[in-house]
């Protein structure tokens, strides 16, 4: 079995974020690292405020650290990438080609995220003249970064800065304008702890904050200055130096934030402000957790954000140079951040540490409210702190939300809303921001405007007045008998002194020249110029004008009797028509014009569809007018053509395949649903490279429209679909929309950039903004992290289980509630009763959602959860179930027992006061719920107590499977409980997953692999048949069939094990174990071990497989989901033959192609286990984006065209996936 991986959808979640002028303009950018192995280019427009991604990368690495640095006098910033390639990478964006660029790549150790290798901590010198890369422990290297005469980027050799038994928490450049380089460290020594067998000395280590210089004279780093801290900190924020302010560090410890600097500076202490009547356990610490520092010539601040989410705006008192106060200030509350960025614009990026990404606006910045400031100046107590009270977003306003799937807990794919494609049900996100989506393969566009028209149109089009003309002018609608002209301003409304005609029906109608405009109606062709003269130019005799195409300065009709005739605009602006007229061999089906090329007078090809079942390129150069060029046999007749420029790099961005002009494609939508696109040679006008595509079931339109500013083809059949070039790749994707009759481009200053479409008889403008994503998204939010859920096929309704530990339930939140105003009235004196009365009432009516404010954490030990009946189709919660204070519900199974048919109950697994480490709880139960009302409602039958954590369920031959903790056991409905028949203890750990075929139970074991297991229905037993011989932890599993399975692990690999062919179905009890003794096989454990025969590194931790269908018609394939938010497919190939392809492929990109952040890419796809009969799909898709000499040479090695590459490669992708 050989199998091929192709990512759907790049990981989600984002661990860091930097900000810089990456491009070289003004303009800032973000840079980002999804899922620590993506890198991504955002660039936020300070117009709109939307946040458009410009490029993303795959480096086929872990990326640890990011940090952007500046030369001194540059404008451009560098990336500096610490990962686990053993090397530090710099790289620079290229704007030109639309490519991150290796610029150094110096190797220093091993590769691999170790203790001791450097990469997990980077710190740059403020003034861009140095940059440390430092590891967990021990090792710290300084590199000194300059230019040479020809202005490159140059590096040195590495300087060492390494202490023996050193742990190291955080690393920053200390900003000391331009003296030698200093940065910071927070360190802790381990080593006399380590020789202290009684423990107490581990208890006694103090943390310290140590600076190490660089001195650039004698080009060697010391160790300048080292102090022990108070309390345990976790974070540095360096402060502004040089002529911005007054340098030092700001250290972040529980609690506490302090500012230091060497010197005769004073250290100036803070208490970290706590909110107010905050239901959080009292003994628990609060730390900042991210920061984001904006500075300007006049002025500096800190946002810090600590673990509840809330801002506090941090700012310096300064006196003769000396730091006197730190003042804090409550700004606003935002979901807690991995990373923030504020950049010169006035944005606030927040890259979320679960759920989506945000864009804010900072509108004010909180130095004119009524918010309290607090000081370290002010007197406090040791021990107690000040108090604010958060309240909704005052000082930011959200102008962009980045979705974001991460984390996926589970996934199930399944066609509910009866749509042909299935959709991906994803239960995501984390505490009161979690979210059960519904995920549909297609572009989200979004309605600008609907309107009705008063009967059925068959066209519409746009049009401009002059070719200067930002927006359009008119919007032209064609019906049976009329034509209607609506002109586009503040309103949309009907004009008659357009002069167009309109008592007819409109064939086409567009801007010719600069600035006059054409009608083609039946009778003839009606050519309006800039003073309102109107030419007509009739049809002879009684025939009619039944095709036609033009474009700026040409127009061809096909008249009755299958004649062409051509017109062509001469400079004074007329038209004329071309002497001779063209008979075609064929009824003439349609016509298409390729665009006037820049500083061209005409469109040299015209492309004609006829009946016999063929597309002919016919030549319009004055030399050969009218003259066939090529011709290719279609395997139905064309309903639609369009001729386009498509990749091209208008902008100055990527250009498809390299070509900055762009390739002439030729698309043919077919009467059978299908689209062909071909390449269209501009000299020839030969047709090669042809791929196919079903788009739907009836015959495909197509129309030319603007997306970003290039061209693209709207595709309308059963489904809309869109193709266009977008970060160097074609992407042909549905619209998430009902079906469209015509639609052409529309832009007005609402909306710059849309389509205007009818359906029906109404008329609509749409807008599609977020090109490049595979899924749009419907969600509907949830109270608690979703464990699991379960299907209803009957109802198509969905089950959830929700669970979070250290969270409060409804009930006991209102209970705590009332017993704090309680004691505020008790603690109040007779005089303030009344304002503590006052503060009681509004203390229980206030209600900050936990969605938005983050929810209480109580303590270890509590949990709260709730059971939720949902309508995925409509995004509504039917019923929620709550359940008791520290009841944390794990698993749920839909079950059909035998002993009750026709019925159909859902049982929830729970475990009751559960410790994570170590594992223990006080019980467990198995509660049993009934469906009813055709799954519309739950019902509550009874509960049966349990020993252990129930982890996973699953019907199981008209009985339920359960998984309590290392035991598996089988419960039959009884009347009062659940009737325990069966069970096998001999799992060695716990039980996470379970799937069953037949008689055979594939069990996951928490760190020991699978086992295969049977049961004996006559001797009512469990006997374990087979087992793995390499320990893995089991996140997800996957039956492929009766011998073979797929096991997704906690370290991010996916194996596929199967039974040995020669394995024996016959298991016996040995109760004596002589039989065990000499049937003990390899390694004891079971007699029979499973083979791996694939192995493949995916570098997310898998949490969700299934064997499934993705398209209609499609081949079945592995569909996965991962923590991070990806979503990626493993397809099994079909041929040898395609397996030597790919395989060589793979080899020649591995050479020609290194990965960006210097990993060897053979070596991360096998992280824990050696790669194993899998190819990888996403590093062969990089060919498309190798410059063109490249894609050449590596296409000669395997003896294809490149042409022949790419296509192979779409094929393989869009046989089973998108």
């Amino acid at each position: 079995m050989y199998l091929y991986n192709v990512t759907l959808q790049r990981p989600t979640t984002i661990t860091c974020a930097i900000q810089g002028n990456f491009t070289g303009t003004k303009q800032q950018e973000i840079v980002v690292a999804r899922g620590q192995k993506v890198l991504e280019l955002l660039r936020p427009d300070p117009n709109t405020g939307k946040i458009v991604p410009v490029l993303s990368v795959e480096v086929f690495g872990v990326i640890r650290s990011l940090v952007a640095f500046r030369l001194t006098g540059a404008s451009k910033d560098f990336i500096v990438v610490g990962s686990d390639s053993g090397r530090i990478v710099i790289l620079e964006y290229k704007p030109a080609k639309n490519v991150f660029e290796k610029i150094h790549q110096e190797t220093f150790g091993k590769s691999g995220c170790r203790r001791i290798v450097p990469g997990q901590y980077l710190a740059v010198d403020p003034k861009g003249r140095a940059v440390m890369i430092g590891a967990i422990e021990k090792q710290k290297l300084v590199y000194i970064l300059n230019r040479d005469a020809a202005a490159r980027l140059t590096i040195s050799s590495p300087l060492e800065a390494h202490k023996s038994h050193t742990l190291v928490l955080a690393a920053i450049g200390v900003d000391v304008g331009f003296e030698n380089p200093i940065f910071a460290c927070l360190e802790l020594d381990y080593e006399e702890a380590d020789g202290d067998p009684t423990g107490e000395a581990a208890q006694t280590t103090q943390m310290t904050l140590t600076f190490y210089e660089l001195d650039l004279g004698l080009n060697h780093v010391v160790r300048k200055y080292t102090e022990p801290l108070e309390e345990a900190a976790n974070l540095l924020i360096a402060v502004p130096g040089g002529n911005d302010g007054p340098s030092g560090v700001l250290v972040c410890s529980e609690n506490y934030i302090t500012y230091k600097n060497f010197g005769e500076q004073q250290d100036v202490r803070s208490p970290i402000p706590r909110r107010r009547h905050d239901l959080d356990d009292p003994e628990r610490g609060m730390i900042f957790v991210a920061f984001a520092t904006h500075k300007t010539k006049s002025m500096f601040f800190v946002l810090a954000q600590t673990e509840q989410g809330d801002l506090f705006k941090i700012t310096l008192g300064v006196e003769d140079d000396m730091v006197t106060e730190i003042r804090l200030k409550y700004f606003d509350t935002v979901p807690v951040a991995t990373s923030m960025c504020v950049l010169k614009t006035g944005f606030l990026f927040v890259a979320s540490e679960f759920g989506n990404h945000f864009l804010y606006q900072i509108a004010f910045l909180g130095d004119n409210d009524d918010e309290p400031e607090f000081s370290s100046a002010m007197q406090l107590e040791e021990g107690e702190t000040f108090f604010y009270a958060p309240r909704p977003l005052r000082n930011l306003v959200q102008v962009d939300e980045m979705e974001s799937l991460s984390p996926v807990l589970n996934c199930q794919i399944a066609d509910l809303a009866n749509e042909d494609t299935p959709q991906l049900y994803v239960a995501c996100g984390r505490g009161p921001r979690s979210s059960l989506r519904v995920l549909r393969h297609g572009l989200e566009v979004s309605e600008m405007a609907v309107s009705e028209l008063p009967g059925n149109p068959n066209a519409v089009w746009t049009v401009k007045r002059t070719v200067q003309d930002e927006f359009d002018s008119y919007i032209v609608v064609s019906f049976v008998n009329a034509t209607l002209v609506l002109s586009i301003g503040e309103t949309v409304e009907e004009v008659t002194d357009s002069g167009f005609l309109g008592t007819t029906p409109t064939l086409s109608c567009s801007q010719l020249g600069d600035d006059a405009l054409i009608q083609v109606y039946p009778e003839g062709i009606r050519h309006v110029r800039a003073d309102k003269r109107v030419n007509e130019w009739k049809t002879p005799g009684k025939r009619i004008i039944e095709k036609c195409a033009v474009n700026d300065r040409q127009v061809v009709i096909a008249l009755t009797g299958r004649e062409l005739v051509y017109f062509e605009m001469d400079p004074s602006g007329q038209l004329n028509e071309y002497t001779e007229r063209k008979e075609m061999t064929s009824d003439i089906i349609c016509m298409a014009l390729g665009p006037v090329p820049a500083s061209e007078q005409r469109s040299r090809f015209l492309a004609v569809g006829l009946a016999d079942n063929t597309v002919r390129i016919i030549s319009l150069d004055p030399s050969d007018t009218l003259q066939p060029l090529s011709m290719q046999a279609l395997p139905a007749a064309a309903e639609s053509l369009s001729i386009l420029q498509l990749g091209g790099s208008a902008d100055g961005q990527e250009a498809v395949g390299g070509n900055p002009l762009g390739t002439l494609f030729l698309n043919v939508g077919l009467q059978n649903g299908v689209l062909l696109r071909t390449v269209l040679d501009a000299v020839t006008g030969d047709l090669t490279d042809t791929r196919t595509r079903y788009l739907g079931s009836r015959a495909v339109k197509l129309f030319n429209v603007k997306m970003q500013g290039k061209d693209a083809v709207l595709c309308v059949s059963s489904r809309s679909w869109l193709s266009y070039a977008y970060q160097t790749r074609f992407h042909l994707t549905p619209l998430s929309y009902e079906v469209l009759e015509y639609a052409s481009s529309f832009s007005s200053e609402q909306c710059p950039e849309g389509i205007v479409a009818i359906a029906q008889n109404t008329l609509r403008i749409l807008a599609l903004e977020k090109l490049g994503a595979v899924f749009n998204q419907q969600s509907v939010p949830l109270q608690f992290t979703p464990r699991q859920f379960v299907i209803d096929s009957v109802s198509n309704n969905i089950v959830v289980v929700e669970s979070d530990h250290n969270a409060l339930t409804d009930q006991t939140k209102q209970e705590r509630k009332e017993q704090m105003a309680a004691e505020m009235l008790e603690a109040a004196g007779a005089d303030e009763r009344e304002a503590a009365q006052l503060m009681a009432e509004e203390f229980l009516t206030e209600n900050l959602p936990d969605a938005d404010f983050t929810a209480a954490k109580p303590g270890t030990s509590t949990w709260s959860s709730c059971v939720r009946l949902v309508n995925p189709i409509e995004g509504t919660s039917l019923q929620q179930i709550p359940l008791k204070q520290n009841e944390g519900a794990f698993s749920i199974a839909l079950v059909e027992f035998g002993c009750r048919p026709d019925e159909r109950f859902i049982v929830v697994g729970t475990a009751t006061d559960l410790t994570l480490t170590p594992r223990q709880s006080s019980g467990g139960a198995l509660h049993v719920f009934q469906l009813l009302e055709d799954g519309q409602k739950l019902e509550f039958l009874h509960q049966t107590p349990i020993d252990g954590v129930p982890m996973v369920l699953m019907p199981f031959q008209g009985r339920l499977l359960a998984g309590i903790d290392n035991m598996i056991r089988i419960y039959d409905l009884g009347k009062k409980k659940l009737l325990r028949k069966c069970e096998n203890r001999s799992l060695p750990n716990f039980v996470v997953s379970l799937k069953t075929i037949g008689t055979r139970i594939f069990c996951g074991d928490v760190q020991e692999s699978v086992f295969l297991l049977k049961y004996k229905g006559k001797e009512n037993q469990i006997l374990l048949m087979a087992d793995d011989t390499l320990p893995k932890w089991v996140s997800s599993l996957c039956i492929l069939d009766y011998n073979t399975v797929a096991v997704g692990d906690k370290f991010g690999t996916i194996n596929v094990v199967r039974l040995p062919t020669d394995a024996g179905d016959n298991v016996e009890e040995d109760p004596t174990g002589n039989r065990a003794l000499w049937d003990r096989g390899v390694l004891n454990g079971a007699g029979q071990k499973v083979e791996v025969i694939c192995s493949y590194h995916i570098g997310d931790t898998v949490l969700s497989m299934q064997k499934t269908t993705l398209i209609p018609g499609g081949a079945e394939a592995i569909t996965y989901t991962t923590l991070g938010g990806a979503v990626g497919t493993l397809m099994p190939f079909t041929s040898r033959e395609d397996i030597d392809y790919f395989q060589h492929l793979e080899m020649y990109m591995r050479q020609e192609h290194p990965p960006l952040c210097g990993r060897d890419h053979l070596h991360y796809r096998s992280y824990y286990h050696p790669l194993r009969n899998v190819i990888d799909g996403d590093l062969c898709e990089q060919f498309n984006s190798l410059d063109h000499s490249k894609r050449k040479s590596i296409a000669e090695d395997l003896d294809r065209e490149p042409s022949e590459v790419s296509k192979k490669l779409e094929d393989m992708r869009t046989r089973h996936a998108f």
